[in-house]
């Protein structure tokens, strides 16, 4: 069935309290299939996605939605509002989502106990089982273990509409992409293909742009040291043929003063002058032509300094409810101070529980601990924007660099009262740097970062002195930065029992 793209056509978008636009001029068509929206947090890539489904308006310019959009948003603060209706209809293709993603007829009542990840699943579930004309998903794979992770793929892969992505999933954005809109610093580039290949062709265009900038500001500097000289030459020049240092009697001096004079070897000189200067001028305006993205310093440290006491934490083998009549039992656990903890496990097994329950039992002394929790709402966004902006200058000063070389512009969030999640995280890191904790605990930290921030984080952790308990699906960041893995299974003897098994 023939289905018209989805057109932006001079979009410029601004928030009421920001000072510069997100969009400035976007012009751009997608059609069927799935395009990546990549770039770094704050650039703008969830409004693109709230504005091409209608939930937010154009400042200027057009958007042409060809049939019915549907919208699924980063966070899962609430349960989407046809979710009871999805659980209960018996309509096939409700039917075959419930089942292909696992969803449970009690989900709904029990929402605020489901793990992020069991409420990612039902949220992507409603808004597939819509089938719109155009899908807008930011982040799906936040909060979702590996095995639901590749059960999701397959059913986007079957999506025959029109399909926004934001992710910093590489994996997910290469197997399902066409092709990439890549936005950085208020451009915004559509390139065919996927991820990897959009991010190569993009590369290699600035590594070309770079070098052809290069080679011109090499001729400039050529052609400037020319007219120096040139000019040197003249200022000599002119000095001998002034007749101020000449007696008043020496006829032949100023005889052959007039006669160079007469010859026209001034015109010469000052013609040679002007064309060199004008060359320089052409260098310089072609050099400016040549648009070269600059290359945002990035890296962080994190503060943190080994305790002196051995163990942090000791917890007595125990069991903890996970509502409904389920269980995760665990051994004794030992947190050591230099503890590089890894802790895995399907969703709704328990990961998060076990971490609140250690936060809860830990103790050391203010400041010691810094935990950044799975999901942040966005109240605690919003506080987070506000403390940003109360802290004394010099400590602002200080954040608002970390800030910047997680790839962020700080500037905008001073600006912003509402922070996307992956900016509240950065806000939030870069305030903990300036303490020195002997423990930092995360639970997905890598959730919501742009892959440059997850890379930076993943060598600040590597380098930090503080011990380490981390939860997360990525196995590549948790294979570089632990020793100790945590893994929690269901347990075969008993469906209802989850167990925390120490490796």
């Amino acid at each position: 069935m023939p289905l018209s793209p989805l057109e932006f056509q001079r979009v410029f978008f601004v928030y009421e309290t920001a000072s510069a636009p997100v969009l400035s001029g976007l012009t751009a068509s997608f059609g069927r299939g799935w395009t990546g929206i990549v770039g770094p947090n704050g650039c703008g890539k969830s409004t693109l996605l709230r504005l091409a489904c209608g939930e937010l308006e154009p400042t200027s310019g057009g958007i042409h939605r060809p049939g019915p959009v549907a919208y699924c948003p980063q966070r899962t603060d609430r349960p989407p509002p046809e979710l009871q209706e999805f659980l209960s209809t018996d309509e096939p293709r409700a039917c075959v989502l419930r089942g292909r993603l696992g969803l449970q007829a009690d989900w709904l009542t029990r929402w605020n106990t489901l793990s992020h990840g069991e409420q990612k699943r039902a949220q992507l579930a409603v808004v597939l089982a819509r089938q719109p004309a155009v899908l807008a998903l930011d982040e799906p794979t936040n909060h979702i273990d590996s095995q639901t992770r590749d059960l999701l793929a397959d059913v986007l892969d079957d999506f025959s509409g029109i399909g926004l992505l934001v992710s910093h999933d590489r994996e997910l954005l290469d197997r399902l992409c066409r092709r990439c809109l890549l936005m950085s610093l208020g451009q915004v580039v559509l390139r065919s293909g996927n991820y990897s290949a959009a991010r190569a062709q993009q590369q290699a265009e600035e590594a070309s742009a770079r070098a052809q900038r290069e080679r011109l500001q090499h001729e400039l500097r050529r052609i400037e040291r020319e007219v120096s000289n040139r000019r040197r030459e003249a200022a000599r020049a002119d000095k001998l043929r002034s007749k101020r240092h000449l007696d008043k009697h020496d006829h032949d001096g100023k005889g052959a003063i007039n006669l160079a004079r007469n010859t026209g070897k001034d015109g010469v000189a000052g013609r040679r002058m002007r064309q060199l200067e004008g060359r320089a001028a052409q260098a310089g305006a072609r050099v400016d032509q040549v648009q070269v993205r600059p290359i945002l310093k990035m890296g962080v440290a994190l503060g943190g300094e080994r305790a002196r006491r051995p163990v942090l934490l000791r917890l007595d083998a125990g069991r903890l409810a996970l509502g409904s009549d389920r269980w995760l039992v665990h051994p004794e656990l030992v947190i050591p101070a230099d503890a590089r903890i890894g802790l895995t496990g399907k969703n709704g097994s328990g990961k998060s529980t076990i971490v609140r329950h250690i936060v809860d039992r830990l103790d050391l002394p203010a400041g010691r601990v810094v935990y950044l929790p799975q999901e942040l709402d966005a109240e605690r966004g919003a506080t987070a924007a506000t403390e940003l902006r109360k802290l004394p200058d010099q400590v602002l000063g200080e954040t608002l660099s970390h800030i910047s070389r997680l790839g962020s512009d700080p500037r905008a969030l001073l600006e912003t009262a509402q922070p996307s999640p992956g900016e509240t995280r950065k806000i939030l890191l870069a305030m903990g740097m300036a303490l020195q904790p002997h423990l930092i605990i995360m639970d997905e930290p890598t959730n919501h970062l742009d892959l440059p921030s997850i890379e930076c984080l993943e060598a600040a952790l590597a380098d930090c002195p503080a011990a380490l308990l981390l939860v997360s699906h990525d196995r590549r960041f948790l294979e570089r930065l632990t020793r100790i893995r945590w893994h929690i299974v269901r347990e075969e003897r008993d469906s209802c029992v989850e167990g925390l098994h120490v490796h």
